[in-house]
């Protein structure tokens, strides 16, 4: 008997440990980390890559995997290669690749115990000689270790629940893998009024100024769309009379007046921020603390009110053109060829102009030979200089090098720096020990920029932010907004809030038409349709794509011919010069359907999209087919800012050339004085006298 109950209850226990950890497997979230950096191709005896990935404070990491993508080519039979790869400067696991032509992949666990919020992965490879009781490093000028951009860090984790107060929901709102598995929305009422949308876009712009993830966003919805029910972090976003009833009753009106009001709600395994107010005003001022992330991330209760004397403007994200290589150092041993890369992100809407440099900062060891011992830095793989080392300045060494003020470098590049260390007497083994280069900490690149001006796609949105916030937008929208409108405006808007580094630009929504000098004094975006946008009609001959005097198909252009069928099934986004002030941009996003505009949105949501087209048209058909146009010859918005670019970026030649001129003019100068004092000029004059 005490047998049988023996069994009973091993039995239970087993099935309830086996039940946990069942109910522990189906709560493990898995998110994949990709890199920012481009594919980078390495050559040298003795090479690295850096990258970089976070870690959210609220996972709970189980697991943390490397998927490294890489290819190993140019191997000579009597070589092999060793890649090492460690993390925060802790080395942690090496391998060496199979030598086989194609690309490989390699899953490496990292220890947990390294990781920190932010993390520099980096990877060393080296070329080495077989030989039967040991390896030996050797040179080879062969690009010989491609590391691919699909390379990425998988995490395993359990969610950490949000305390109840605003800053851990807005830390959970924000976060990247929140917003990927669709858990992060906005909501507002079924056809929201103009300064409801300008409040929600507000909000929206404010969250994706900070998010990581270039492949998801937060979307604007009306209430009833189902992604407001299953989503886990929703924003509420409505004046009070709009607010769902269910709602309402979490306010007092009393405390309303004057105040606009941030409440956090759980319910139903739900977290509900709801923002309102009684009037337009309080509503767009409540939302703008939500859009300061410094604001939102030091609420530590559940409720906030906001009044008038509230300061919600936001700290702005001052860049002063530095950016630093390495906050770690690095250090390259041995003879041969080295190299280090480092990936850098500018803030977006600058361009490269004349003065932008590379800063190094070196030690370096003194048994070189310094005839034949270099320095070279790549920018994206072109060379822009390079430097001898010198014996002299080796505990010390600061070198620059310029940048060609004509080279595109975007808002993220590579700077690969090559050391060359050849050493002063050649020994028949590779003492790893030494020669050796070391860049410092304080090695940095300075990026002098300049606002562009050009309305063209290859400088939008730029061309709506000034002094890093928006330029008086103004939003003319469809008169009954449908769920493709939600989706369009979140498109457009999300890639907006991404370069808006402010929020105390201005935004305003109208449903019809606005005001000429509203036009005048505003940068326009026009969405929809011209059965329910009528300005689309207004517009229609000011069009780079137009529509039929029916408005029911587009017409051929210049640059496409168009079949009728064919036409109803295109959306396009133009970039126009203001008609109402050619000082101006406006966007206009339009097709026959809602379906056909959020097509066209689809290409002017991220970064990574809009960096493919350089013209000023767009057209996307239903099949997915994309084709991109310029047709304005001239694509400066402001003549006298393009002149004063154009003085600027030509700043030397400029300087050379009035150089040349002082000194033509005073070798004309001093010819007529010779001539004068020789009476050669005079001679005319006398015989005329005579």
């Amino acid at each position: 008997m005490k047998k049988k109950l023996f069994i009973t209850i091993l039995s239970m226990l087993v099935l309830i440990i086996s039940w946990c950890t069942q109910v522990n497997a189906d709560d493990m979230k898995s998110y994949t980390q990709p890199f920012q950096n481009s594919t980078q191709t390495l050559s040298g005896k003795s090479v690295s890559d850096n990258t970089y990935f976070t870690k959210i404070d609220y996972w709970d990491v189980k697991k943390a995997t490397l998927n490294l993508s890489y290819q190993v080519s140019q191997i000579a039979d009597d070589q092999t290669s060793d890649i090492t790869v460690s993390i925060n400067g802790v080395k942690f696991y090496s391998f060496r690749p199979e030598i086989k032509d194609g690309v490989q992949t390699k899953q490496i666990d990292i220890p947990l115990n390294l990781i920190k919020e932010a993390n520099n992965l980096k990877i060393y490879g080296q070329i080495l000689n077989k030989s039967d009781k040991s390896t030996v490093s050797v040179q080879t000028p062969a690009n010989w270790l491609t590391i691919y951009e699909e390379s990425n860090v998988n995490f395993q984790y359990n969610l950490k629940q949000p305390d109840y107060y605003l800053k851990s929901f807005y830390n959970h709102f924000s976060g990247a893998d929140t917003i990927s598995f669709g858990q992060s929305v906005i909501a507002v009422p079924q056809q929201p009024s103009d300064a409801e949308l300008s409040a929600a876009t507000y909000a929206l712009t404010g969250v994706t100024r900070t998010i990581a993830t270039d492949t998801d966003k937060v979307r604007i919805l009306p209430y009833n769309d189902g992604r407001i029910k299953d989503a886990d972090y929703r924003v509420i976003i409505a004046k009070y009379d709009n607010l769902p009833k269910n709602y309402k009753s979490k306010f007092s009106v009393d405390k309303l007046k004057n105040r606009g009001c941030l409440r956090l709600v759980y319910s139903k395994n739900k977290y509900t921020l709801i923002i309102t107010a009684l009037d337009d005003e309080m509503l767009q001022k409540a939302t703008r603390f939500m859009a300061n992330t410094e604001l939102m991330t030091e609420t530590k209760k559940p409720v906030k009110y906001v009044s008038s004397k509230t300061a919600t403007y936001m700290s702005s994200l001052h860049y002063d053109g530095s950016y630093q290589l390495t906050n770690q150092g690095a250090t390259l041993t041995g003879s041969g060829h080295h190299e280090e890369t480092f990936f850098v992100a500018l803030p977006a809407s600058q361009s490269n102009s004349y003065g932008s440099k590379v800063k190094l900062s070196l030690k370096y060891s003194k048994n070189l030979n310094f005839n034949n011992s270099l320095a070279t830095v790549y920018i994206n793989n072109r060379n822009i200089g390079s430097y001898k080392l010198t014996k002299d300045n080796a505990d010390n060494d600061e070198l620059t090098f310029n940048i060609p003020n004509n080279m595109k470098i975007g808002s993220g590049f590579s700077v690969r720096v090559a050391f060359d260390l050849e050493p002063s007497q050649i020994t028949k083994s590779d003492n790893s020990e030494t020669p050796w280069a070391a860049i410092n900490t304080n090695s940095k690149i300075f990026v002098k920029s300049i606002e562009k001006n050009d309305i063209l796609f290859s400088n939008y949105p730029s061309l709506f932010i000034r002094n890093n916030t928006y330029s008086n937008l103004a939003v003319v929208k469809p008169r009954k907004m449908t769920t493709n409108d939600f989706e369009a405006l979140s498109n457009i808007f999300n890639l907006i809030g991404i370069y808006a580094k402010s929020n105390t630009g201005k935004i305003e929504f109208y449903s019809q038409q606005p005001d000429d000098e509203t036009l005048k004094n505003s940068n326009v975006i026009v969405l929809g349709t011209p059965s329910q946008n009528s300005m689309i009609k207004n517009l229609n001959d000011k069009l780079y794509f137009q529509y039929n005097k029916k408005y029911t198909s587009f017409i051929s252009n210049e640059k496409l011919s168009i079949e009728y069928d064919y036409g109803k099934t295109m959306g396009t986004a133009q970039l126009l010069r203001s008609p109402y002030n050619d000082k101006r941009g406006m966007l206009v996003v339009t097709g026959i359907t809602s379906k056909d505009v959020y097509l066209a949105s689809t290409q002017i949501n991220y970064q990574k999209t809009i960096v493919e087209h350089g013209g000023d048209a767009i057209v996307v058909d239903n099949d997915n087919n994309i084709y991109n146009y310029r047709f304005k010859k001239k694509a400066d918005l402001d003549k006298k800012v393009s002149l004063k670019q154009t003085i600027h970026k030509n700043t030397k030649l400029i300087i050379y050339l009035v150089i040349a001129l002082i000194f033509v003019a005073l070798l004309a100068a001093a010819i007529f004085m010779v001539l004068w004092k020789n009476n050669l000029l005079r001679k005319d004059k006398n015989n005329e006298k005579k």
